[in-house]
């Protein structure tokens, strides 16, 4: 396991200097961020000098390296459209974007498994063909329109639930949280939901898939010849080894729902990394487009190394496989 966590830390460190590569080009190749900041009445010795004090003076590869020496230290310079500290408004937009994304992946696990086993184990049935029928809807359509609908139902038609921003929150030390105000959760409702629908028919589709596959191996009709009970069998082993390869793609989509909120917090105006993200693009803000693809780059890694780990832990046959050195 120590040997099998340090070659996942050395990729990942070969992963992130890459993309923070990448992020750095964005300053050499959009735009100039002396003429951002100082605008286009700036006279040339001031331009001179702006560019000495960030250092822009420097060769190409020197410039890069003090990019990844503040990289790892959280700074990423000042937002050209703000003025304000890039780490500053990244670490005010990350509790949304967090809590959105987890009460999303909540939401899709909760529902999904349980339409996935029931899908599974009563394939024929009226109410299975509809949740096959269902999931193919939360597939095709995008998540844009998915949105809309629910905004033109629960918001406009019906007026139950509010349409935009993130509502009251309630402030511990520097996290701000909605989860903890009634307003907070009526708010995060319709955000989630459409950013759930996805995962949510992904997921149930794979354990469909996964338990229809684990149901045929003769383990399971072992089981059945040893006159174990079919609750037993569908929860007991089938379920459970249905949910290890469902645990990956879970731990992927968790990344995926921080990185791609995008569009949802677009939707409903919902104050996250997602929205200021496309601000900056708007604007050719490079700081914050920079920092925004360092920090889901890092999300992704530590999600994929925590899922690496967890998937060796539970399942023997990855040991078996690592001690014999494949």
């Amino acid at each position: 396991m120590f040997a099998f966590v340090i070659r996942r830390l050395l990729q990942a460190v070969i992963v992130m200097v890459t993309v923070a590569f990448i992020a750095f080009l964005l300053f050499q190749f959009v735009g100039d961020p002396v003429v951002f900041l100082l605008g286009q009445d700036a006279s040339p010795d001031q331009i001179r000098q702006l560019r000495a004090d960030l250092g822009l003076d420097k060769p190409f590869f020197v410039q890069f390296w003090h990019f990844l020496l503040n990289a790892v230290q959280g700074e990423f310079g000042l937002s050209l459209r703000q003025g304000a500290k890039v780490s500053r408004l990244l670490a005010e937009r990350f509790p949304a974007t967090l809590e959105l994304a987890l009460v999303a992946a909540v939401l899709a696990l909760v529902i999904g498994i349980p339409m996935g086993v029931y899908a599974a184990l009563r394939r024929g049935s009226f109410l299975s063909q509809v949740f096959m029928t269902l999931s193919l809807l939360g597939v095709s359509l995008p998540t844009f329109l998915i949105g809309i609908l629910l905004i033109l139902v629960f918001a406009v038609t019906l007026g139950w639930l509010p349409s935009f921003g993130r509502g009251e929150t309630v402030q511990l030390g520097w996290w701000s949280t909605g989860l903890l105000s009634r307003d907070g959760w009526l708010h995060l409702v319709l955000p989630a939901l459409t950013l759930a629908v996805f995962q949510l028919t992904l997921i149930m589709r794979l354990v469909r898939a996964e338990m229809l596959e684990v149901l045929r191996t003769d383990y399971i009709k072992f089981a059945r010849a040893r006159g174990l009970s079919d609750r037993a069998i569908h929860f007991g082993h089938a379920l459970k080894n249905t949910l290890v390869p469902v645990m990956t793609i879970t731990g992927l989509q968790l990344g995926g729902l921080i990185a791609f909120a995008i569009i949802t917090e677009t939707v409903f105006q919902w104050p996250g990394m997602g929205l200021l993200f496309i601000q900056a693009v708007t604007f050719a803000d490079i700081p914050v487009m920079a920092a925004y693809l360092c920090l889901i780059a890092l999300i992704f890694v530590v999600i994929n190394l925590v899922v690496d780990m967890l998937y060796v832990a539970v399942d023997p046959r990855l040991r078996v496989g690592g001690a014999k050195g494949h």
